[in-house]
């Protein structure tokens, strides 16, 4: 009887192993060029396309979204929760700026009926599963950014707009900027180090609101390397994407600022973020030590596609 005990539980776990590894596949990039005909060129629908399907992508991938999930044996994960979680700020990023910036042609401008209802539900607690959940909200909210994207290409309804203009796009690539920022400062604490406060640096005048340390020493704790390592890969996945349908919609502004080749780049340094993982676990070595740092090495790509959007954004506020 014990036998057939164990024998149970040895199969069930079995099974759980091979589903947990079947939906622990990260998705493929997509091209937005190919999703978006035949209205590749109407402007807003590759940006509007790239959201869609980014998060689309989220419910719809092998095992569906995950982070939410009370029974096993995605109960279970972390690497696929932290993945989703960072193309989810990400989406929430873009959706946004669409609501606020690139569907809006001056600042007292009335803000899109669809876009007003979608951002909102792409930023429900992801953890959430009771109703409403947070699958539901989402798909209501990719439903809100499709009702948008079909009105963009109906010549009878000019209330749907997208402003391919270098201001929207500078905006957007401030808040691109802050979340790589902090996504390469996570990575490089997996092997701690001592950080001088620089908060208040450049301005004399700065103040805030409790004392702070000059310096203190940031680590990422063991158990949490690998979530950091795969939210980055999320986060630069989605970014991927959302880049490639800015490359369309703001060709003009692009070409004018001869900057093309800038945000190629950009593109290059993420889609070396996507490279495939060939080692079993996420090894956190130190330094120049004998064991590889995975995040280090993410944090290096990440941190050069940074860079690059600083002098992108800048060359694209030069006149």
């Amino acid at each position: 009887m014990i036998n057939w005990i164990l024998g149970a539980f040895a199969a069930i776990g079995l099974l759980f192993w091979v589903i947990s590894v079947w939906w622990s596949q990260e998705p493929d990039a997509m091209s937005i060029q190919q999703l978006s005909q035949p209205h590749v060129k109407t402007t807003g629908y590759p940006t509007s396309t790239a959201l869609i399907e980014v998060a689309s992508t989220l419910l719809n991938k092998p095992g569906g979204f995950t982070a939410n999930d009370v029974l096993p044996p995605s109960l279970f994960f972390d690497n696929m929760p932290a993945w989703e979680f960072g193309v989810l700020e990400q989406v929430r990023d873009l959706a946004l700026a669409m609501r606020k910036d690139f569907s809006r042609s001056q600042s007292q401008s009335q803000e899109d009926i669809d876009l007003k209802v979608a951002q909102p539900q792409f930023n429900i607690d992801h953890n959430k599963w009771a109703w409403p959940s947070a699958e539901g909200e989402y798909e209501s909210a990719i439903a809100a950014v499709a009702r948008y994207r079909a009105r963009l290409i109906d010549d009878n309804q000019a209330d749907a707009q997208f402003y391919s203009r270098a201001d929207n796009l500078r905006d957007w690539l401030k808040e691109v900027e802050k979340r790589l920022g902090s996504t390469s400062q996570k990575l490089s604490a997996s092997v701690g180090q001592k950080r001088y406060n620089t908060n208040l640096a450049g301005d004399a005048s700065a103040s805030q609101s409790t004392n702070a340390p000059m310096q203190e020493n940031v680590k990422t704790n063991w158990w949490k390397i690998d979530d950091v390592f795969y939210e980055a890969r999320g986060t630069c996945w989605a970014l991927l994407h959302f880049l490639k349908a800015v490359e369309i919609d703001f060709a003009d502004v692009l070409e004018k600022k001869n900057a093309t080749v800038s945000l190629r780049q950009i593109i290059r340094e993420l889609e070396a973020t996507q490279q495939t993982v060939w080692s079993p676990m996420i090894l956190n070595g130190d330094g120049f030590g004998f064991l590889a740092n995975h995040s280090l090495v993410m944090a290096n790509y990440v941190s050069r596609a940074n860079a690059a959007v600083i002098d992108l954004r800048e060359l694209i506020a030069q006149g």
